[in-house]
């Protein structure tokens, strides 16, 4: 070490002196918008939150303020024949269809079952509000799914779909 120099902790304590005091967390904006929505669906209290971080989009629905499955996918536009545009439903179609061209990839839980392909078949229908919405959408969505029975009932499925749309 040079005799004039000064150790990298002394710079950094002076620094931060010269700095000032940090201003106080509650003043701080928060980065990500929230969004909630909930109601009873099939009996069962069900809520829907979204949060909109800069690389990540966050949806949770739970029923029981539980979460058992994790999904996530990518909304980024892959296709190389589309130069970033993306191919959006026919007004004249059935818009109730996820696209094709998402896919829904489990992250922790419910591997292999048919809890597996529900959050999937959630996960594709909400990745499909969002660029609907949104075609230049091209954030990570990330799906936590909490519902509590297996089997896709037509009236919850369009439920938690109509809360979802509630918060995006």
């Amino acid at each position: 070490m040079l005799p004039n120099s000064i150790p990298p902790n002394a710079q950094l304590k002076e620094v931060m002196r010269d700095a000032g005091p940090l201003p106080e967390q509650t003043n701080l904006p928060y980065p990500a918008s929230t969004r909630q929505a909930a109601g009873v669906l099939g009996g069962v209290e069900t809520e829907v939150m979204t949060v909109s971080f800069s690389d990540k989009i966050l949806v949770t629905i739970s029923q029981k303020q539980k979460l058992g499955q994790w999904l996530h996918v990518p909304l980024e536009n892959t296709n190389p024949g589309t130069n970033g545009y993306r191919t959006l439903p026919n007004p004249n179609e059935d818009g109730l269809l996820p696209l094709a061209n998402f896919t829904a990839t489990s992250v922790l839980g419910a591997r292999g079952s048919q809890r597996e392909t529900i959050g999937q078949l959630f996960a594709c229908q909400i990745a499909t509000a969002i660029v609907t919405k949104n075609p230049n959408e091209n954030r990570l969505l990330v799906v936590g799914l909490g519902l509590e029975q297996a089997e896709l009932d037509r009236d919850i499925y369009f439920g938690v779909i109509d809360l979802v749309l509630k918060c995006i």
